[in-house]
């Protein structure tokens, strides 16, 4: 076989030997990463089957309606601020050191909740953990995104959804069957898990090289694609120069909006998150265990709920499959359309329609098929497309914006979901999500470009309307 020739090649579990070329390790790289999104689905779906337990008197952290809310919706919050942060310690500590990083708080945020004795603390912890959740979200696609190969960014970038789905299993699954702090416990050992699993992947190739470590740089490459140096020269090269005009031409917020591509992106991707908020899939996943409990059907809750996390995790298996077949916009329509009618489903259930009333397992059908078509499309896609939209020298800035917004909307629909439920009902609340999955197809339709099969610079292209610029020039802004 031939050799690979690096003086460092026993770096990340490089040997001397040269492999056959294979994505399997990009997977690898990218699932120790996505261990944290694992986290983020503990999170998140850790109020499922806690709030109800709190609605019980006598439980020793009985908390009312309103402060549900508050332990729902502050995940959210938190969320919307971990991006800022995130986003500068990924250029300059690294994209791995960064969310290596993010084990601190995910550590403290779940002790805190493990000990927690009264509601308020757990108001902290909730917020100190949604800091991690929104740091995660930036990251991550980050990472994933510069250890990729063209041919597999779709469904390396799909990722997150499935592993933040085996996150909400996890709680699913355990939570109704044993007490508040054997789930906290159980949600405390995932963070060690991630620690110690991307602790042995090698850095970002384009981290890298921006800090002037090449030779580390063609080691992590050699590791990732399983090649001998000289197949990744060319695509080292590549990166050399994506990230010197990168560095000539440093990305500011008012980048953002100094050239047509940047724009149309930022509008594309806050769009994407915007109508993923709004589909209302945290108010669903965070209340399930209640939802169901309010529609009266024979079914335990919490088998109910389980049965959606089982379902929710199927269909974010395939979507890795399908992303760079079907294509992103392709996904998006039968998300959308798929979202929009089994809401109108459930709204017409919680209306009281008499003909549909009585069907007492139609909601568990509703939801279940409203998680597939979630999954997906409008799951994973708007973090994977963001990943394409932006160049280089914005795309940290883009990304902290981008999942900022999107969680600073998710708080506000989380929080006030219960609100509209106990004004306005139920059935009020599903059709307007149903109504905003509608317009987000037509969104999606009119004006989103298909990004599949096409490499970041030729996006750059469709976005700027046909000019072969990757960043921002005097020359070119609006």
């Amino acid at each position: 076989m031939e050799k690979i020739s690096s003086s460092k090649g026993s770096i990340y579990g490089v040997t001397t030997e040269a492999v056959q070329h294979s994505v399997l390790r990009q997977y690898m790289a990218a699932g120790a990463a996505n261990l944290a999104a694992m986290v983020v689905g503990t999170v998140l779906g850790w109020s499922s089957p806690v709030l109800p337990k709190m609605s019980e008197d006598g439980f020793y952290l009985y908390a009312s309606s309103e402060q549900q809310s508050w332990v729902g919706s502050l995940v959210a919050l938190g969320a919307a601020i971990g991006p800022f942060p995130a986003g500068v310690l990924a250029d300059r500590i690294g994209r791995k050191r960064t969310m290596l990083a993010l084990t601190v708080p995910f550590l403290l945020g779940w002790i805190i909740i493990t000990a927690a004795q009264s509601v308020g603390v757990i108001y902290f912890a909730r917020i100190l953990l949604g800091f991690a959740v929104g740091a995660v979200f930036t990251v991550c696609p980050m990472y994933v995104g510069e250890i990729a190969e063209s041919n597999v960014r779709g469904a390396l970038g799909s990722l997150m959804q499935l592993f933040v789905t085996f996150g909400f299993l996890y709680v699913y699954c355990i939570g109704p069957y044993s007490s508040y702090t054997a789930l906290g416990m159980a949600c405390t050992v995932l963070p060690i898990v991630f620690f110690c699993v991307m602790y042995v992947v090698p850095a970002s190739p384009y981290y890298l090289v921006a800090q002037g470590r090449t030779e580390e740089a063609a080691t992590a490459l050699q590791w990732l694609r399983q090649t001998p140096a000289q197949e990744v020269r060319e695509e080292l090269e590549d990166i050399q120069e994506s990230v010197r005009e990168a560095q000539q031409n440093a990305g500011t917020l008012r980048d953002l909006v100094r050239t047509r591509g940047n724009v149309k992106a930022l509008c594309l991707s806050l769009g994407l998150v915007s109508f993923q908020q709004l589909s209302g899939i945290n108010a669903v996943l965070f209340y399930s265990e209640a939802i169901f409990l309010s529609t009266g059907s024979s079914m335990s809750a919490s088998v109910s709920t389980i049965i959606v996390g089982v379902v929710m995790l199927l269909a974010s298996c395939a979507t890795p499959l399908l992303a760079d077949r079907l294509g992103r916009k392709m996904l998006l329509y039968i998300s959308a359309i798929g979202m929009a009618g089994s809401l109108a489903m459930l709204g017409l259930f919680f209306s009281g329609l008499e003909a549909i009333a009585s069907i007492t397992w139609l909601p568990v059908l509703c939801l279940v098929f409203y998680i597939i078509v979630y999954c997906v499309g409008f799951g994973p896609l708007p973090w994977a497309v963001m990943g394409e939209l932006f160049p280089a020298n914005v795309k940290s800035k883009a990304s902290s914006c981008t999942a900022s917004f999107c969680w600073l909307l998710g708080f506000f629909i989380t929080k006030f979901f219960a609100t509209i439920v106990e004004g306005l009902g139920q059935h009020t609340a599903f059709f307007l999500f149903a109504i905003f999955c509608g317009i987000a197809f037509v969104f999606v339709y009119v004006l989103l470009p298909e990004t599949k099969g096409k490499s970041l610079q030729e996006i750059q292209d469709i976005l700027n309307g046909g000019r072969s610029t990757q960043y921002s020039a005097p020359g070119e802004e609006l």
